[in-house]
């Protein structure tokens, strides 16, 4: 073979892999086949075309223009035997490019519109190109659940999010009606339980009927599943004020039954959650009761795990939730346990999810369909698309799109080798290609409910816990160096008290010292403890003198948390500070000052992501950050989960970017 073939083959190799590389989810398979790009005239012909409504309203987004007399074709097919597909998966597709003609052929319209989405990404990313594209997901449920029972959502918002994740398979949205706050879903039996009286948040704020009959036509259009739930017996204080009396009553279940036979003549779906968690059950026979009537609708049962004891045979589906979560033998289980999103991070949190299998599986069976991301909104908020944003919905749920598509992982979302902090590691190496997929795709999003940035460049020096007695501003050697802007030639280690204190290097943007579910889940630290002192440092190179956005925050606040806001002045309640070239960084002016501790206080600015960055000066040349993250106790009164965290990223001004700039890597 000569030099040149050979080169040649290089580099159709790499074309080849650029093909598949911008795609999300990763395809399972990405054949390059002879030939040209097609609709190059704009025009083309439809063929056989199912989904012919489908298709003409892509087409028309598209702007490619549908004409009899085009010499190009789309052909959209169902067959029953489809040559490298697996058999009877109903999301299977296999999508042909060809110069003259596009054929996408699959076993159900459920796989064509699958195929469609990635017949959008490739037009729009500009990837015409011959190739044979086999695909099917790992997982049959990927979805997200949104809780408008504390907090009422807008049609149109839950809409907009189905549609945006729709085009990147995610297939099931779980939809938490009913909480102790309020009864969102309207009924024409027990109007009481839509009155304003009967809410203690976001009165009078509910979904008709028609509406809800709206929604579930809306998902079915974007082959999505809706899962309603109406929560009992507990989680059900809206349902007693309203009505006078419990679930578990005689009457309760009555009414219960005609409540449930209403909603299910509502939403013409197959399942039914009735939630069953966080209650005494003081009527034993209550739950197999209601799970046998809903059975009795023509509806399967969904319930929370843990919840009731169901045994085989009992409930249809168990969704699990909290490290409690435990699947039974034989009855399928959908992991739920570390997907709430309420808790996450900015940065950390979505390397983590991306990295780990779906409970210690690499995909779906009989007895395990998927995973779903859960937002819950126990604080009041502001603004709506403030959950959004806060909670990183659409960068979260990018993570597990891919995820449960594709397949596989790392561990176990609390193990250490699904971190991506280390960065020679396999896991960061695998995030760094989603991250940059998935940063292509930003602009599909509104960008006020896409805070994320790229992190995988930034390079942190962490230095060991020094033992602070609980004096939170007792100063360590490494503070000696606050100002020093020359960066290092290897890794500082400092000597205290006698003893070695090390240093490593990570990667990233936002880190947990120590979990915010704590030794559940591992954190840069092996063993993190009460009242000791971490430093954090960085040596940013800028190529010239420029004004950029630091996003900083040393404690993520967690949305079903009744934590204060830090005191005035202060970053943190633990004495945390940060220095850029040696100069103080002054927090923001917080917009909450309350000092009982309530979840009916909306979160303000205390979030990084609800807030305009820091505007800050960098030198042309070498700029020092340095970040002291002082901890005492884990639990305080004033916050009950402290992460001992931060989350410190230099963006462009208004945020939407990562600034320029280059990282020291030792």
């Amino acid at each position: 073979m000569s030099k040149y073939l050979a080169l040649f083959i290089a580099l159709l190799l790499s074309i080849t892999t650029s093909w598949a590389g911008s795609l999300l989810p990763k395809v399972k398979r990405d054949i390059p086949q002879r030939g040209v790009s097609p609709f190059r005239a704009g025009q083309v012909q439809l063929a056989t075309a199912r989904l012919e409504t489908e298709l003409k309203a892509l087409l028309s987004e598209l702007g490619i223009k549908v004409s009899p007399r085009a010499n190009h074709q789309i052909s959209l097919e169902l067959q029953t035997d489809i040559e490298g597909l697996p058999q009877g998966n109903e999301e299977a597709y296999k999508l042909s490019i060809a110069s003259d003609l596009i054929s996408l052929r699959a076993y159900t319209e459920t796989g064509l519109y699958r195929g469609l989405q990635t017949l959008r990404q490739l037009y729009e990313r500009g990837e015409w190109r011959a190739r044979v594209i086999l695909d099917w997901p790992a997982f049959p449920w990927r979805g997200f659940m949104m809780d408008v029972g504390r907090t009422y959502i807008p049609l149109e918002q839950l809409k907009q999010e189905i549609d945006l994740l729709a085009r990147f398979k995610v297939n099931v949205f779980h939809w938490h009606l009913t909480e102790n706050e309020a009864w969102r879903l309207e009924s024409k039996l027990y109007p009481k339980l839509n009155d304003r009286g009967s809410m203690t948040r976001m009165a009078g704020r509910y979904y008709t009927q028609e509406e809800a009959r709206e929604l579930v036509r809306y998902c079915r259009e974007r082959h999505v599943l809706l899962i309603p739930e109406i929560d009992m017996p507990g989680h059900s204080a809206a349902f007693e004020r309203a009505l006078g009396y419990g679930m578990q009553t005689e009457q309760g279940k009555k009414t219960l039954k005609a409540l449930i036979k209403e909603a299910c003549e509502v939403f013409d779906v197959p399942y039914l959650h009735i939630g069953t968690d966080e209650v005494q059950f003081t009527d034993k026979t209550f739950v197999p009761e209601m799970v046998a009537y809903v059975r009795s609708l023509g509806k399967k049962v969904i319930s929370w795990a843990p919840g009731w004891p169901y045994q085989i045979g009992e409930v249809d589906m168990l969704q699990l939730w909290s490290s409690r979560g435990k699947a039974v033998k034989g009855i399928p289980a959908l992991d739920c346990r570390y997907y709430y999103l309420n808790h996450y991070d900015l940065f950390s949190d979505i390397g983590r999810l991306y990295n780990s299998r779906i409970y210690g599986e690499d995909e779906g069976t009989e007895q395990l369909y998927g995973a779903l991301l859960a937002i819950w909104t126990d604080r009041a908020t502001l603004d709506t698309r403030q959950i959004i944003r806060e909670n990183q919905l659409y960068p979260a749920m990018l993570a597990l799109a891919e995820r449960s598509w594709v397949g596989g992982g790392r561990g176990d979302f609390t193990s250490r080798e699904v971190m991506t902090s280390d960065p020679k590691s396999p896991a960061y190496d695998e995030f760094k290609d989603f991250e940059t997929r998935m940063l292509s795709y930003r602009k599909v999003f509104p960008p006020e409910s896409f805070p994320y940035v790229r992190q995988t460049d930034a390079r942190w020096v962490i230095s060991a816990p020094f033992p602070n007695g609980g004096e939170l501003r007792r100063v360590f050697p490494p503070e000696q160096a606050i100002g020093a802007i020359a960066p290092p030639k290897s890794l500082p280690s400092y000597t205290y008290e006698g003893k070695t204190y090390a240093s490593q290097m990570v990667a990233g943007s936002g880190f947990y010292l120590r979990h915010v579910w704590g030794d559940l889940c591992a954190g840069l630290l092996e063993q993190a403890e009460t009242d000791h002192t971490c430093y954090a440092m960085a040596w940013v190179n800028s190529p010239k003198e420029q004004k950029v956005g630091l996003l900083f925050e040393t404690q993520n606040y967690s949305r079903s948390e009744k934590d204060l806001p830090p005191p005035p002045g202060a970053w943190d309640h633990r004495e945390s500070r940060v220095w850029v070239n040696g100069k103080t960084i002054i927090p923001p002016v917080w917009t909450n000052t309350h000092s009982i501790p309530t979840l009916t206080s909306a979160l303000g600015n205390e979030n990084a992501c609800s807030r305009p960055p820091i505007p800050i000066t960098l030198k042309k040349g070498w700029n020092q950050l340095f970040i002291k993250l002082p901890i005492g106790a884990f639990t305080t009164r004033e916050v009950r989960l402290v992460k001992w965290m931060f989350t410190a990223a230099l963006v462009s001004l208004d945020g939407t970017e990562a600034a320029d700039v280059r990282y020291l890597d030792l």
